[in-house]
């Protein structure tokens, strides 16, 4: 779909300029009556990776669709730059169905629906737990950052506190404020590394398939560093995405997850505690990144779960 391109556009999320990219259905699509969807990124990742991939997808299936870059990250403003601040997070999807519903005669206020991705699969939960002008909400590779601080990791085995965790992530959060105050110009670490050979054969097979990524065409953008302020992990500490997942019943909820995805467990989870109508729909052989690029299934189920449920 490499003719279908977005147009960009600006929205105020808090106090920060958030830079989205508002894509239009497909001439000649099927027409969905001003039914639209906000798409939101994953950590580390900007709007023209994953979040095009599925934005084009939806926009040839009728959908209008709005990507944009989180507050202080991409193209948007913010600082310190990469900045993984949860409720910042939360506020940018909701300020975006915010832009949505100012699209007079072409958007229905009243068919918005929130599509979020890893880490964005919990923001966007957490997001439209609260907010009912979302009418339906579909996670891919869905994770939450509050618990991967808390539980030293993100695999099914980090599944509960590790007080170790929570000590160094505190510590190292706390020195990075002390250090930018200071006047130190603290070095922004990257969270993880992008160059396949270089990382260990005994490496965490998160962060190996994360390279594969982020590392090579598939993912690889000028404006996704992976650089992540240390303070970001104080802001996510006490964060939870999935704690009132029961609050986005009756709107509909689907999540999709590959099998054989380190995060999988999340879904499941969430899956669990939210009240119907809920799908937890997985894709055979699949890892966490393996889906940001590979559409094949899960392209058709979104537009299939949207085009019902954003009547």
């Amino acid at each position: 779909m490499p003719g279908i391109t977005g147009t960009k556009v600006y929205f105020t999320s808090f106090v920060l300029q958030i830079c989205g990219e508002l894509y239009i259905p497909v001439n000649g699509s099927p027409d969905r009556k001003g039914a639209a969807v906000v798409i939101s990124h994953p950590m580390t990742g900007v709007k023209e990776q994953t979040s095009t991939k599925y934005a084009k997808v939806l926009s040839q299936a009728g959908f209008y669709v709005l990507t944009f870059d989180a507050g202080y990250q991409g193209e948007s403003a913010g600082r310190p730059h990469g900045l993984e601040d949860p409720h910042q997070r939360v506020e940018d999807n909701k300020a975006a169905v915010s832009y949505m519903t100012t699209r007079h005669g072409f958007v229905d206020p009243a068919r918005i629906g929130m599509l979020g991705i890893c880490a964005s699969g919990g923001y966007s939960s957490y997001a439209a737990q609260s907010d009912i002008r979302v009418r339906a909400l579909a996670t891919v590779s869905a994770a939450c950052v509050g618990r991967m601080t808390r539980n030293g990791g993100l695999h099914r085995e980090n599944n509960k506190e590790s007080p170790d965790a929570i000590k160094g992530a505190l510590q190292a959060a706390g020195q990075w404020r002390t250090d930018a105050i200071n006047s130190r110009e603290p070095e922004v670490p990257a969270m993880f590394s992008t160059d396949i050979d270089s990382i260990p054969n005994d490496a965490d097979s998160f962060f190996k398939d994360a390279a594969a990524y982020y590392g090579s065409k598939r993912g690889k953008h000028k404006h996704s560093d992976h650089k992540v302020p240390p303070m970001s992990y104080d802001l996510m500490v006490s964060y939870d995405s999935f704690m009132f997942q029961h609050l986005i019943s009756p709107r509909p909820l689907l999540m999709i997850a590959g099998t054989e995805a380190q995060t999988l467990h999340y879904s499941e989870a969430a899956i669990e505690t939210a009240k119907e109508p809920k799908e937890l729909f997985t894709v055979e052989g699949k890892n966490h990144f393996d889906l940001y690029d590979d559409l094949e299934e899960t392209g058709p189920k979104l537009v299939e779960f949207f085009g019902k449920y954003l009547l």
